[in-house]
């Protein structure tokens, strides 16, 4: 039998599998079988055979943590035994969510021109040795441009964590050359990138999820307290916002034909007033009052740049 392990990647079958018995929670292996076989872009038109098969479920728990197990009776179905995990929101769920996207589009080569992605422009330089140097906790030395001053500064820094936020990608790091909190750097902003043969022991009392607790973007000013913040939405702007949370603390406390409120728990900074501005007269927010006035006067300000002459 022809090895179905050469052409496609090996990692686009995983997550084809992975995907396939997750959007169908349990599904045979005959079910499968035939589904791959249809799939002509990925399987050749060629069978799986189940011993191929069992050595990617292995292989997947290997890669992805993902475990898929039979249910031993009745239909004798497949089904991801920790599908939790790829609900949940963390790493494997957006690893899971990317790897899918990304093996639908390099299948469908044909619609090159009829699939259009939004870019990313800091991940491809510096990502990957950042990632790598975090294993290992080696020290990074760093050229840095950062937007708010015109000039470039050359930093040795101890790389914590990594995040992704309206398609950039963040460094927090503590600086050799500075003492107290670490501070965030854009990838790209860095001009160059060097891995040191020094490294460094990671705080014991440091963690990623803590550190930008109640946060929303990557301002971390912890300084001011989280608390509850609501909004009004109209009818329309409620469905973006509904089905695409603007926070993980987001909860809708009231629903009508007209508008919905919206309930947030997070500290209101710079990134969050610029994700409510955002979507323009489509909301208004109602508490705290503070944050209302705040909202408003930059309103205005927005205004005042318009409603002149030229």
């Amino acid at each position: 039998m022809a090895n179905n392990d050469k052409g496609q990647s090996v990692i686009s079958k995983y997550v084809w599998v992975i995907d396939n018995i997750y959007r169908r929670h349990k599904i045979s292996f005959k079910e499968l079988n035939e589904r791959w076989i249809h799939d002509t872009d990925i399987s050749r038109g060629l069978d799986i055979p189940k011993r191929t098969f069992d050595n990617w479920r292995s292989a997947i728990w290997d890669l992805f943590h993902i475990s898929i197990v039979n249910e031993k009776r009745g239909e004798y179905r497949y089904y991801i035994e920790n599908e939790d995990d790829i609900n949940d929101d963390g790493l494997r769920s957006w690893l899971y969510n990317t790897l899918c996207v990304s093996n639908a589009v390099a299948s469908s080569q044909s619609l090159k021109d009829r699939i259009l992605l939004e870019y990313v422009p800091s991940g491809q330089q510096y990502l990957q040795t950042i990632i790598e140097t975090m294993k290992e906790n080696r020290v990074l030395n760093m050229t840095y441009h950062s937007f708010w001053k015109d000039e470039e500064k050359i930093y040795d820094v101890q790389p914590y964590c990594v995040k992704l936020f309206h398609q950039r990608w963040y460094m927090v790091a503590q600086g050799t050359y500075h003492d107290g909190e670490p501070r965030i750097y854009a990838l790209d902003r860095i001009q160059e990138l060097t891995v040191k043969d020094e490294t460094f022991e990671m705080p014991k009392d440091w963690n990623a999820k803590e550190y930008f607790d109640g946060c929303f973007g990557i301002i971390t000013n912890h300084q001011v307290k989280k608390q509850v913040i609501k909004i009004k939405a109209s009818a329309s702007q409620a469905n973006y916002i509904r089905s695409l949370k603007i926070h993980e603390s987001q909860e809708e406390v009231e629903r009508n034909e007209e508008y919905s409120i919206f309930t947030f728990f997070l500290r209101p900074e710079f990134d969050f007033q610029q994700e409510l501005l955002k979507n323009g007269e489509g909301i208004e927010v109602l508490e705290p009052q503070w944050l209302r006035n705040e909202i408003g006067e930059k309103i205005k300000r927005m205004w005042d740049k318009y409603s002149g002459d030229k």
